[in-house]
């Protein structure tokens, strides 16, 4: 529905209007809940939200989704970073063998 405004134009203040505008600008609630009993804390649960575009949230510093990988199924873990973690362990896995007496089980599979 229009909604005058000062100057004779008018302007729709539609639920899309709304949305478009929360979108734009964004929207943060916060929220504190305490649980005491005889003035002793017993619980304190934080509650933050934040309603934006995703252009708005980048602009912000908001982009973990891009990292994240279990959001992001394209993108996998470095391999090059899990292949060393994998070479070291390799290595401690036979320093382990030795200084136990044992035989290494990693380095008859390689």
């Amino acid at each position: 529905m229009p909604t005058p405004l000062g100057d004779g134009h008018y302007r729709s203040s539609g639920l899309i209007d709304v949305l478009d505008r929360v979108l734009d600008k964004g929207l943060v609630i916060a929220g504190d809940i305490k649980i005491s009993l005889v003035d002793v804390e017993l619980l304190t649960i934080r509650i933050r939200l934040l309603i934006c575009s995703i252009d708005k949230a980048e602009q912000i510093g908001l982009d973990w989704w891009k990292f994240d990988r279990h959001l992001s199924p394209g993108k996998q873990p470095l391999s090059g970073e899990n292949e060393k973690l994998k070479r070291e362990i390799r290595a401690l896995e036979r320093k382990l063998a030795q200084v136990t007496g044992r035989r290494s089980t990693v380095a008859t599979l390689k």
